[in-house]
């Protein structure tokens, strides 16, 4: 560390003063991404998932955290590593480990540092943030050899395929902290942080019909997929029913052969709600589904898992110190809303302050272009140290 930061720091630590620490060591930083996102960890293959766990519980333990698994038997197991800190109540580092990508990704996308960017499978969502959490960390323990507050860092290994396993544990831990900071990818190139995110549901809808040969028997069969596309027109007519409520009917699966009238058709159903109070009404709205024709039946599973993310008043706090900092670094923050959901929308909801999108700035989250740019990252990490003391 260079005598001007560490004068800046020693007593009265800033924004600048951290940011100028960790340029320092942008380089280790960087090393850090590589090396996360060069192990895979696809959700669904637990083996390959706990793999990177075990290295993350590495790499945060050399910096004085307690590391903690909570076992899973189909997910990898989520990790809580545990900071003592000097005073006040814990802030909660949110993110997650699992990515979108299939083991063999690294070969079809790998690695590389090109354009400005760093490349790779999971390297915004959200690799890069949990290189972040641990380098903010960093900053704070060469700095004072502990860090200002306690912190809880949780980072779970299903939160790409619906937190189902973590949910419990998130919410705990987030309801023993002061503030919930959540590394996911920041919004656009701008690098806004998110304030607000949609809550998601997913439905499926099964009808049963009646199958017949279509040309000798063709008025004893009753069309599940006649049916369905009914149904379709019928629920996809939801949206807009409520400001900020989308409905879209993803998938259709429904027959057997183009000479069988379909016994069996089911619709799979991405729906998003921008208030609380709208899980109800589209709850009521699809549980009121009926058959257009009577020898017809409708199966109905799946519901609201994840409850949007308001802008409520103490959201808006925790942005408005967050801004703060960021002028510190000649940064005008800005805020954004998003149709997708994080694991923050759980926090938020149950009213624990959180911000989210303070992860890296970048494109290509879920797509084959996925990067990250890399001039972005120690003013990211500045703003998340900052914000361990602040909030």
């Amino acid at each position: 560390m260079s005598t001007s930061a560490r004068r800046k720091l020693t007593s009265a630590p800033d924004a600048t003063g951290l940011l100028e620490l960790i340029r320092e060591r942008r380089t280790d930083l960087t090393e850090s991404i590589r090396e996360f996102v060069e192990l895979e960890s696809p959700s669904d293959h637990k083996a390959s998932v706990d793999r990177l766990g075990e290295l993350l519980a590495t790499r945060f333990e050399t910096l004085g955290g307690r590391p903690t698994f909570h076992r899973q038997h189909e997910f990898g197991d989520h990790l809580q590593i545990t900071f003592s800190g000097e005073t006040g109540r814990p802030v909660l580092l949110l993110g997650h480990f699992d990515t979108v990508w299939e083991l063999g990704s690294l070969q079809k996308m790998p690695w590389r540092v090109r354009q400005g960017r760093l490349w790779g499978p999971g390297v915004l969502d959200m690799k890069s943030g949990i290189a972040l959490m641990l380098h903010a960390i960093v900053a704070w323990r060469e700095l004072r050899k502990r860090l200002p507050r306690p912190v809880t860092v949780l980072l779970n290994t299903d939160e790409e395929v619906g937190s189902s396993s973590s949910r419990k544990i998130i919410e705990s831990l987030a309801r023993k902290s002061s503030a919930v900071l959540v590394l996911e990818p920041a919004q656009g190139s701008h690098g806004a942080v998110k304030t607000a995110r949609k809550g998601v549901g997913d439905y499926s809808l099964k009808v049963i019909g009646r199958a017949a040969h279509a040309g000798v028997d063709f008025g004893s069969g009753r069309s599940a997929i006649l049916e369905l596309a009914k149904q379709v027109i019928r629920i996809s007519q939801f949206t807009h029913a409520k400001p900020g409520l989308t409905v879209n009917v993803g998938v259709i699966r429904g027959g057997t052969r183009t000479n069988v009238i379909a016994a069996e058709a089911v619709a799979e159903i991405d729906i998003r709600i921008a208030r609380k109070n709208d899980a109800a009404f589209v709850e009521k709205k699809m549980r009121a589904l009926r058959p257009f024709s009577r020898e017809c039946r409708l199966e109905l599973s799946g519901g609201i898992n994840r409850p949007p993310m308001e802008r409520t008043p103490g959201v808006a706090a925790l942005f408005g110190t967050a801004s703060k900092i960021a002028l510190q670094l000649d940064w005008k923050l800005k805020e954004a809303a998003t149709g997708g959901g994080s694991d923050g929308n759980f926090t938020s909801a149950l009213g624990i302050p959180t911000l989210d999108g303070l992860g890296a700035v970048g494109e290509g989250a879920h797509a084959s272009h996925e990067s990250v740019v890399i001039d972005e990252l120690p003013r990211r990490a500045a703003l998340l140290a900052s914000l361990i003391e602040a909030v």
